[in-house]
């Protein structure tokens, strides 16, 4: 055999073994990979599953929230069209304010735990507005009062029930305690006034 032949098949075995040794690394590649693969799966997964995290019942108390703010943001409004009272129509401004600022807060703490938040308050608080908006005057202003003390009074017992929950819904209840306090004793005040009247 001559040197030129043993020299040709000594380079004929170098590229096949080279062409061995790269299509190993080509499959070894992915399986080095895999577990990178799976921590990035397992990352995005945990973001997730924290709304699971959330009780049925803050669900639905913070979708209940969104809906009372809904309702009372415009029955705030229909109190400073429909009212001759500078106190009801101030309290009307008050409702309005305050339940569109907490509004966006429960909107934000919605999509916080996974939340759809609903776009239209109760059927019972869309009655109670229906009710109000073809009164006016003291007739407005009596029904407009006792309805904000009855809804104010039941508030008030649920958020401080759902205050002793774990954040961020507990945080957020115990937040709007001392706003819906603020409201029912000016409620009062008005319904007081309105009967000292008659």
């Amino acid at each position: 055999m001559s040197r030129t032949t043993i020299l040709a098949m000594g380079v004929a075995v170098a590229t096949i073994l080279a062409g061995f040794s790269a299509s190993a690394q080509t499959k070894q590649q992915p399986t080095d990979r895999q577990p990178s693969n799976q921590q990035s799966t397992s990352q995005k997964q945990t973001p997730g599953s924290a709304p699971s995290a959330i009780s049925k019942s803050d669900q639905r108390f913070v979708t209940e929230a969104i809906q009372t703010d809904l309702a009372e943001v415009e029955i705030g409004k229909l109190a400073q069209q429909k009212s001759d009272n500078p106190d009801a129509k101030q309290f009307g401004q008050m409702l309005e304010q305050d339940h569109s600022q907490h509004l966006q807060q429960a909107k934000q703490l919605a999509q916080q735990i996974g939340v759809t938040p609903p776009s239209e308050p109760k059927p019972e608080q869309k009655a109670i507005y229906d009710k109000l908006s073809k009164l006016s005057g003291p007739s407005f202003d009596k029904q407009f009062a006792a309805a904000m003390v009855k809804a104010h009074k039941e508030d008030i017992v649920k958020f401080q029930k759902v205050a002793k929950e774990k954040p961020p819904v507990g945080e957020f209840a115990s937040q709007t305690v001392p706003i819906l306090q603020k409201h029912l004793q000016t409620a009062e005040a008005l319904a007081t006034t309105r009967q000292s009247k008659k």
